[in-house]
């Protein structure tokens, strides 16, 4: 597997790739996990995809099995901001504004979305290691940008996923439970820092991973 970074202005280098990362999510998030999010038959794609928007994909033998979306926290595009300040200002109905403890907007921080692995990878050390390379490239973009920090909507399971991967992430703020899938969902936050290899442990990465922003 190998990780590719690209944002509008260059995904067409990849062919297919950023389309077939919106048929996962619509796969998965759609599908799978019931959200009503905009979708056709085929893809996924939401406000929040625009030239703002970076994003991290992982590729196995020339096929999207996992990828992620990034976002800087100071972004404006039309009427929206990134995710999670949109909600804290209530204007996404299936996300609580209480979820947000504070309002975040500073070039150093950036908001992770949309984090997908495919069942495609079954084992166990395949999706871990499809997760270290999505999180190891939003890291990189991050950086790239000038940030020192991310944050996302994440489920709680993948939340104790990244840590025993060897991310440094922590709560920002309460819980709450997702309507549509019965998931636990809280804002977490890590400093942009790639995976500490040797607390690599693959049995405990849940199997569908959905909303992370960090993914």
């Amino acid at each position: 597997m190998n990780n590719i970074r690209f944002d509008f202005s260059d995904f067409h280098r990849y062919g297919s790739a950023f389309y077939e990362f919106l048929a996962l999510r619509k796969q998965v998030f759609v599908d799978q996990l019931g959200w009503d999010i905009p979708h056709n038959a085929s893809v996924e794609m939401d406000q929040y995809d625009t030239p703002l928007a970076q994003y991290s994909l992982v590729m196995r033998h020339g096929k999207v099995v996992g990828g992620a979306r990034a976002m800087a926290t100071t972004a404006v595009w039309g009427d929206h901001t990134y995710m999670l300040r949109d909600a804290y200002s209530g204007k996404l109905p299936h996300i609580p504004p209480h979820v947000m403890s504070v309002e975040i907007a500073s070039p150093q921080v950036w908001e992770c979305t949309r984090l997908v692995v495919s069942d495609a990878l079954t084992t166990a050390a395949e999706r871990s290691e499809c997760l270290r390379l999505i999180v190891d490239g939003l890291v990189d973009i991050t950086r790239q940008q000038g940030g020192t920090e991310l944050i996302c909507l994440s489920s709680l399971a993948l939340m104790r996923a990244l840590r025993q991967l060897g991310y440094d992430v922590t709560r920002l703020g309460a819980t709450y439970r997702n309507d549509e899938d019965g998931r636990q969902y809280a804002v977490l936050r890590m400093p942009a820092v790639h995976a500490r290899a040797h607390h690599y442990m693959p049995q405990t990465l849940p199997q569908h991973l959905p909303q992370a922003s960090y993914a």
